[in-house]
C-alpha cells in the first residue's frame, strides 16, 4: 500500500505522517510530498519516500501520485488559490488511479456562509462529482489557532476577537491527524463525511480556560469584524488571512464552527484533547523557553 500526503512540510501534514509512522505504517509505503523537499530531509532519513509537489505544476503531481493507493489532499493555505489548487489536485490523482482521496475540509462546509467555506464546497463538490473514491475530513477550528496567540495573550491579558457568544468545536491538530491516518489506512470509510470537532466553548469561556491555566485573569474582548481583521493585520497577519480569520469570527458568532458530532471521538478512539489541555502544554513550552 501507498499513501501520499501533500503538504507533509507543513503542520497538518508532517502531524498526519508522523501519526502513520507511530501506529505502525511502514516508511516505504508513506510518500511525503511538499513544493520544497530539504524541508522533507528527516523523513527521507526515516525511510519515508520523498517527492515535490507544487500545485502550479501539474507534472509534479503526476510524478507525486503515482502509484498511490490513497492521497490525503491537505487544504492549500492561499486562501483564494485554495479551490484551484485541489481541482488540479483532484485532476491529477484521477490520472493516477488513486484509488481513494482524503480531503481535510472544514466544519459545516456545505452551509457555512463564511469566507473560507466557500473553497471547501466547491472542493467537495468536485470531489463527489470526480467519481474517485474518497472521504471528506471537515476539520474543526484548530485549537493552535489560539494557543499559537498566547505570547500576547499573556502580555496584554486579553483575548480578542469577533465571536460574540458563539461556540466554536476547537479541536487539537494531533486529533485531526490522528483521524486522518484512521481513514487512509483503514476500510469502511469511503463516501463518508466527518463532522470533526471537540467539546465546544464560547470565546469567554476560552477566557476562563487561559485565566485557569495562567493564573492571572484573562479577560475576552469582542469587537467589530473590521476592527479585528486590523488588529490581526497589525500583528503581521496577510490582509487577505487576517480578513477570513476575522471573517470566520463571524461565522463563529453564527454557529458555523460548532457541531454536536462525535466523529472525532469515535475515529480516534479516545478523548479529544480539550482547550484546557491545550493551553497547559502551550504554556508548559512557553516557560521551557
Amino acid at each position: 500500500m501507498s499513501i501520499v500526503i501533500t503538504g507533509a512540510s507543513g503542520h497538518l501534514g508532517r502531524l498526519v505522517v508522523d501519526q502513520l509512522l507511530a501506529t505502525g505504517t511502514p516508511p516505504a509505503q508513506i510518500v511525503a510530498t511538499g513544493r520544497e523537499v530539504d524541508k522533507l530531509a528527516d523523513l527521507a532519513a526515516k525511510g519515508v519516500t520523498v517527492r515535490r509537489a507544487d500545485f502550479a505544476d501539474t507534472a509534479t503531481l503526476d510524478d507525486a501520485f503515482a502509484g498511490a493507493d490513497a492521497l490525503l489532499l491537505v487544504s492549500t493555505t492561499t486562501v483564494g488559490d485554495r479551490f484551484d489548487n485541489a481541482r488540479t489536485a483532484i485532476d491529477a490523482a484521477q490520472r493516477a488511479g488513486v484509488a481513494r482521496i482524503v480531503y481535510t475540509s472544514m466544519l459545516n462546509a456545505s452551509t457555512a456562509q463564511m469566507t473560507l467555506a466557500d473553497a471547501h464546497r466547491r472542493t467537495e463538490d468536485h470531489l463527489r462529482e470526480s467519481g474517485a473514491a474518497y472521504v471528506i475530513l471537515r476539520n474543526g477550528w484548530y485549537l493552535e489557532n489560539y494557543t499559537d496567540q498566547l505570547p500576547i495573550i499573556s502580555q496584554y491579558r486579553t483575548l480578542m476577537g469577533s465571536g460574540q457568544d458563539g461556540r466554536v468545536s476547537g479541536a487539537a491538530r494531533q486529533d485531526l491527524a490522528a483521524a486522518a491516518a484512521v481513514v487512509l489506512t483503514q476500510d469502511g470509510h469511503d463516501g463518508a463525511t466527518y463532522e470533526l470537532g471537540g467539546a465546544p466553548f464560547t470565546l469567554t469561556e476560552l477566557a476562563v480556560t487561559i485565566s485557569d491555566v495562567l493564573g492571572v485573569e484573562i479577560t475576552y474582548r469582542d469587537m467589530p469584524v473590521a476592527d479585528y481583521a486590523g488588529v490581526l493585520a497589525g500583528a503581521g497577519l496577510p490582509t487577505e488571512m487576517a480578513d477570513a480569520v476575522a471573517d470566520a469570527d463571524a461565522g463563529l458568532a453564527r454557529g458555523e464552527l460548532f457541531t454536536a458530532s462525535d466523529d472525532l471521538v469515535k475515529l480516534i478512539g479516545r478523548p479529544a484533547i480539550t482547550a484546557h489541555e491545550a493551553f497547559q502544554q502551550a504554556a508548559a513550552t512557553q516557560d521551557a523557553r
